[in-house]
């Protein structure tokens, strides 16, 4: 018997508070049109005073679950892939099992950063795959901008916070689903982009530091990379992907990958405009702005990938 991982539906939330390019100039030495040159975005949402992750990572499941067809008690894992939990324990994961009800189900998190969400995909594959579970929702969730430095113009005016989920089903002998990941890591690489911060360290959260021009290079290559290495696994070539939803950090990030790739820059989904980098949350929010558009058909081939603090990054190419 030959299980794959199919996507059943997909959920997403974002914070009503909305910061534009124009709100960060009146107390930031920027601009929108230097912003927007430099990575596309427009404006981001920012978590509430009286939200959580586990907040907008139940929202998220729960559209995902009514999208599914299924019920939460079907569920039987849950895997929340976030850098900004509720608390140091319990996992966000057990949070949500208990808001959304799905007393069924084993329920933990993914620390890998902006990588967090491809690395959950990697994970549930192989749960998926193995026969051990059937129904599993992945969520990728951040309250970023809690750890984020609003006088550091270099990195503030990048992040955003958000959640989106899938459902992913365990079908016999389908050609459709989860096809091929790679995952990575690189911890020589950490001072590059990471937090100053922790409770085994200096005991408070820190905030994100960032060597821009560093993350860009090893993005590009690292993110095309990754890619075509998931592609051959496949049998896939680069010119029949149909769309490549890669994590939404900087546009001339993704640009420059596809580039690379040969793929052509339509079938690039960009959301960073709008919500700019929500780390774990980017990719399943633009798999969701995808599916609200109408874009993503039955039996296109997607192509995703991230790169994180760590570093890490992966891929993982879906039949969708």
């Amino acid at each position: 018997m030959s299980l794959k991982s199919v996507v059943i539906g997909c959920g997403s939330y974002l914070p009503k508070k909305v910061v534009t390019n124009s709100d960060l100039e009146k107390t930031l030495d920027t601009s929108n049109e230097w912003i927007i040159e430099r990575t596309g975005i427009k404006q981001r949402h920012i978590v509430g005073d009286n939200e959580s992750t586990s907040d907008m990572a139940a929202a998220a499941a729960q559209e995902a679950i009514k999208n599914s067809g299924i019920k939460a008690e079907e569920i039987d894992l849950i895997i929340v892939a976030t850098t900004t939990p509720d608390n140091i324990f319990p996992s966000t994961a057990a949070r949500v099992q208990s808001i959304i009800n799905a007393k069924n189900a084993a329920a933990f998190d993914i620390q890998a950063v902006c990588s967090g969400f491809v690395f959950a995909l990697s994970t549930v594959d192989k749960y998926i795959k193995s026969g051990e579970y059937k129904n599993v929702l992945v969520i990728g969730a951040e309250s970023i901008t809690r750890i984020v430095d609003w006088q550091d113009r270099n990195t503030c005016i990048l992040f955003g916070d958000g959640a989106g989920a899938i459902l992913l089903k365990a079908q016999e002998n389908s050609d459709r689903g989860i096809l091929a990941t790679n995952i990575f890591s690189d911890g020589t690489l950490r001072d590059i982009l990471y937090v100053d911060g922790g409770p085994g360290s200096v005991k408070n959260s820190g905030t994100i530091k960032m060597q821009g021009k560093e993350v860009f290079k090893h993005a590009v290559s690292k993110l095309s990379e990754c890619t075509e290495l998931a592609l051959a696994k496949t049998g896939i070539k680069s010119e029949n992907v149909d769309w490549v939803i890669p994590h939404q950090a900087n546009i001339r990030i993704m640009e420059g990958v596809i580039k690379r790739l040969g793929i052509p820059p339509e079938k690039l989904i960009s959301t960073v405009a709008h919500h700019a980098n929500t780390s774990a949350a980017s990719i399943p929010l633009a798999i969701c702005s995808a599916v609200q558009a109408g874009k993503l058909k039955k039996n296109d081939v997607i192509a995703i990938q991230a790169i994180g603090g760590g570093l890490t990054w992966g891929a993982c190419i879906v039949k969708w």
